[in-house]
């Protein structure tokens, strides 16, 4: 049958796809209107397989705090290409998910991957069904749910970078301002753990390993080797974890200085950090 461009751009409407790619669908479809859409999510299944090893490295950061400030939602959508991100149908994509990942209340990336949109497909079904209007991989490379007595959240300018951070202990204060300073002090200094016993042993295996051999290399006996490690591993400790970091707007004091300063028994519960393409 003819397929008219009136067709093609009904199709268009109801899918967001290329004319081009609705008038192929509509084509191989006879003109069914439900068979060319399946025939477009099809599409969007082979774009999927395609470009599976594919890496994304770029997209957007998107966070959602709660109107009472004690729960907080915050998803990363990846693509592969700059100018794919900017696209407003990218940027909805990634808005509609948040969405769902609020009314829901999604535990983790699996429950939100099954969680219905709007249209009534998943959230993976309608990742996969934009693969194939956009010819790019598409990917949740980051979603949290944290909730504290106050969630405090930063997006970094490039919208690349995000972070969330939980707060208890507040007695009272308004961390307001503290809390955004210490959040970007968390976008800019990467810890990676809240204080010393929140670090892996992995890692603080892996750290002393490196103290012994950078100090073996400088000549040191070996009877110090493990004492000079544990020296470097006490800096590494200052450097990575967040309350032993000095503040960046003033070194004269570290994070949990400067937490107890506002308020005594106000502590860090824990922190995200999630950044697109680093």
């Amino acid at each position: 049958m003819a397929i008219t461009a009136q067709d093609v751009n009904k199709l268009r409407t109801m899918t967001g796809a290329g004319m081009m790619d609705c008038k192929k669908a509509l084509t191989e479809a006879n003109g069914d209107f439900e068979a060319a859409i399946d025939i477009l999510r099809k599409a969007g299944q082979k774009v999927a397989a395609k470009r599976a090893d594919n890496e994304v490295s770029e997209g957007i950061v998107l966070i959602q705090v709660s109107e009472d400030g004690t729960n907080a939602k915050l998803l990363a959508l990846a693509c592969e290409t700059e100018p794919v991100s900017k696209v407003d149908g990218f940027r909805k994509m990634a808005q509609d998910v948040l969405n769902a990942a609020v009314s829901s209340n999604a535990a983790d990336k699996e429950s939100l991957l099954s969680t219905n949109l709007a249209d009534g497909n998943s959230v993976h079904e309608n990742l996969v069904e934009m693969m194939g209007k956009i010819g790019e991989k598409l990917e949740i490379v980051g979603y949290e749910n944290m909730s504290a007595e106050r969630m405090v959240s930063y997006v970094h300018s490039n919208g690349k970078l995000g972070v969330l951070l939980a707060l208890d202990g507040l007695e009272g204060a308004d961390v307001a301002d503290l809390g955004k300073d210490v959040a970007m002090q968390i976008a800019a200094m990467k810890p990676v753990a809240v204080d010393k016993d929140d670090v892996d042993s992995r890692t603080v295996e892996r750290e002393i390993e490196i103290g012994k051999e950078q100090a073996r290399a400088e000549g040191k006996p070996e009877e110090m080797l493990e004492k000079i490690a544990l020296g470097k591993l006490n800096r590494f400790y200052k450097d990575f974890t967040l309350l032993n970091q000095d503040f960046v707007k003033d070194p004269s004091k570290n994070i949990r200085t400067l937490l107890s300063e506002k308020s005594k028994g106000l502590t860090v519960k824990a922190f995200r950090r999630i950044s697109i393409g680093a």
